[in-house]
């Protein structure tokens, strides 16, 4: 069974306490480490190199989003960061996504949310919280009506559907059966359009997609996509 190690990082001992006994109970997750401030993470991600970051966003010293940045400009393998959050509509959690964070999850959280949030980012072939992610988009994006940098990118007309489709939150299979394709057909359509965009992974690109209008929050609405 290959295992999840996840690094903690949050200056409060008790939330660490807490997500470190959620998580090590769980068969394929282990804590492999914890940080208390952002730069204390920075070294810990070098020596531990850790699959999953999990990031308070406020703290004192380098906060989560600088540390964020960091991380990602320091290593070769970055691992996968889920920004830690007490509130959701938080400009600090939206730039820390902007900036290359996976997803983000509350700190009142139930452990099986944070569980699968952890699953679901380390796996990369969904979106976390996709409704979550069009309502910060939607507060923020300065819509652009040709489609912007998308429209720049150069999609085929394939690479579009997939990525209206990655932005309602469904997963590569689902995705697949859609559109009537093979989920290696799906992940190559992925992999060609995160790299047209320079987006580092689908939150980066939905996010890119919702900013310069080539998908509307407000449009684009389905149910099942509410779900992590």
């Amino acid at each position: 069974m290959t295992v999840i190690e996840v690094l903690l990082v949050d200056d409060e001992e008790l939330i660490r306490a807490g997500l470190r006994a959620v998580l090590d109970a769980q068969d394929g997750i282990s804590v492999v480490g914890e940080a208390e401030d952002g730069a204390q993470a920075l070294g810990l991600v070098r020596s531990l190199r850790p699959d999953v970051v999990l990031m308070d966003v406020r703290m004192p010293g380098l906060d989560g989003l600088a540390a964020t940045r960091a991380i990602l400009r320091a290593a070769d393998r970055p691992p996968k960061i889920l920004v830690v959050t007490t509130f959701e509509a938080d400009d600090y959690v939206y730039e820390a996504l902007r900036a290359g964070a996976d997803g983000f999850l509350l700190k009142r959280s139930r452990p099986a949310e944070i569980v699968q949030a952890v699953r679901l980012v380390a796996a990369g072939e969904s979106l976390l919280f996709p409704a979550s992610i069009r309502r910060l988009a939607a507060a923020r994006a300065e819509r652009a009506a040709d489609g912007g940098a998308v429209a720049r990118a150069g999609l085929t007309e394939r690479e579009g559907q997939v990525l209206r489709l990655m932005a309602r939150g469904l997963s590569n299979a689902e995705i697949g059966e859609r559109l009537h394709l093979g989920v290696q057909t799906v992940k190559t359509h992925v992999s060609s359009l995160l790299g047209k965009l320079g987006a580092r992974d689908r939150t980066q690109a939905v996010i890119a997609a919702y900013e310069s209008g080539f998908v509307s929050p407000a449009a684009d609405s389905c149910p099942a996509a509410d779900e992590a």
